[in-house]
């Protein structure tokens, strides 16, 4: 199984910002979006991705000053990223080693996806689910 699994099921929107837009204005895309991260834009280049985690971190260090800051300042750069042929368990043991969420689906140097750990962890029980079923099905039968 791989990330293409995921992307699949999905409409293909994904919320970004750009570099220079303000701290306070990604955070409430987060906000109003209900979502975790934005990657972060530099014309069609992924320069990085702003997290809550980046936003609570920038709060905690600089205080309320922190919003008027632009996402580049503040956001986790390099990006971390997978392909679409990348594993869900190696995107998973990725996202653990490297303490990220989030990662920003390349084909070359194209972004075609966003996924994050809560996307993994559905796509596993699913399955571990049909598994099971399976699994029943096939003792009851037997």
């Amino acid at each position: 199984m791989n990330i293409t699994r995921i992307l699949e099921q999905r409409d293909g929107s994904i919320y970004t910002c750009h570099l220079t837009q303000g701290v306070a204005e990604a955070a409430q895309l987060l906000a109003d979006r209900r979502i975790g991260a934005l990657p972060v834009m530099d014309g069609d280049t992924v320069a990085g991705i702003f997290s809550e985690r980046d936003l609570l971190y920038c709060i905690a260090k600089e205080g309320a000053a922190a919003l008027n800051r632009t996402v580049g300042e503040v956001m986790t750069s390099p990006p971390i990223t997978v392909t679409p042929d990348t594993g869900i368990l190696e995107a998973l043991g990725l996202m653990t080693r490297r303490r990220v969420r989030h990662l920003p689906v390349m084909e070359g140097n194209r972004m075609v996806g966003l996924i994050s750990i809560g996307d993994l962890v559905k796509f596993r029980v699913e399955l571990a689910e049909s598994e099971a079923e399976a699994m029943r099905e096939y003792i009851q039968t037997a």
